[in-house]
C-alpha cells in the first residue's frame, strides 16, 4: 500500500480549502456548509465536529468526518460520521477500515464512546466493527437508510 497520512484538519488549518473543496466535490453539498463546520472543528471547543483526510503526497485520497447529525431524523443518535469517501483508485487497499479506526479511536480520547453513521452499504461496515442498528429517515429522501452504531468501550 502506499505511503498515506491521516490528519486531523484541526491540526493543519492550512489545508482547510483544499479539504473543504474535496468533500464539497464527493458529496455535492455546499462548499460553505463545508467550510462553516470545519471553521467550527479548528475553533477546538466541543469535540464534535472534526474533519479528517487521507493524503498521499500532496493529494487527498480519503477523507470523512465527525458531525452533530448526518442529515437524518433521529437526532438523538449522534455524533454521526459522515463523508466517508476513499477515491476510486485507492479503494480495496485497506485505507476506509483505518479511517473508521482512526476516527473512533481519536473519538474516544475525546470521551465519545458510541458513534453512528448512516449507508446504504451493508457489509462493509460490519467487517470494522460497527452494528446495524435501525433504519432512519434521511432529508429528502423516500426510502429508509441504514443507521450503524459503533461502541469503542
Amino acid at each position: 500500500m502506499s505511503n498515506y497520512r491521516i490528519i486531523k484538519i484541526q491540526e493543519h488549518p492550512e489545508l482547510k480549502n483544499y479539504a473543504a473543496n474535496w468533500f464539497h466535490e464527493k458529496w455535492n453539498i455546499p462548499l460553505e456548509a463545508y467550510l462553516e463546520s470545519i471553521d467550527e472543528c479548528m475553533k477546538n471547543k466541543t469535540p464534535v465536529p472534526q474533519w479528517y483526510i487521507v493524503i498521499i503526497g500532496d493529494k487527498i485520497v480519503g477523507g470523512l468526518g465527525v458531525i452533530e447529525n448526518d442529515f437524518h431524523n433521529r437526532k438523538d443518535l449522534t455524533p454521526n460520521v459522515c463523508a466517508v469517501y476513499v477515491e476510486d483508485d485507492y479503494r480495496c487497499q485497506g485505507i476506509a477500515g483505518k479511517m473508521l479506526n482512526y476516527v473512533c479511536d481519536d473519538m474516544r480520547e475525546k470521551n465519545i464512546d458510541t458513534l453512528y453513521l448512516v449507508t446504504d452499504h451493508t457489509s462493509f461496515y460490519e467487517c470494522h466493527g460497527w452494528e446495524f442498528l435501525c433504519m432512519v429517515q434521511a432529508e429528502g429522501e423516500k426510502n429508509l437508510t441504514r443507521m450503524y452504531i459503533h461502541r469503542t468501550t
